[in-house]
């Protein structure tokens, strides 16, 4: 079976700081139709250099559901909203399930009501 173009799917990954109110960011991402889901996964250890440095700092992971066409409004409005100066951007491509899918295409689409 081959799936179907409507079940192409994108998975957006960010950080933000282990403090960060990311519920918030979540909450405002779904509300504006921008991502499906948002999982906010709990605080880590992040190593990373930045700006010639090497730096470990405590982090929290957001896991972003949301249609292809959604990513560049999605990534407009995260860099409006993100503390960071260069917050973490990356996009991950696949295909879900028909169900699925269609719900996260409903979920991400404006509401006509």
């Amino acid at each position: 079976m081959t799936p179907s173009p409507e079940s192409n799917v994108a998975i957006v990954l960010t950080t933000l700081g282990g403090d960060a109110d990311a519920a918030a960011l979540a909450r405002t991402l779904v509300d504006e139709r921008l991502a499906a889901c948002v999982n906010v996964l709990p605080p880590m250890s992040s190593t990373y250099r930045w700006k010639g440095q090497v730096e470990v700092e405590r982090e929290q992971q957001l896991v972003m559901k949301t249609r292809l066409d959604r990513v560049p409004a999605l990534q407009a409005r995260l860099r409006t909203l993100h503390p960071y100066e260069l917050p973490e951007f990356i996009v991950l491509t696949g295909t879900a399930s028909e169900d699925y899918a269609t719900w996260l295409r409903l979920s991400c689409t404006a509401d006509t009501r």
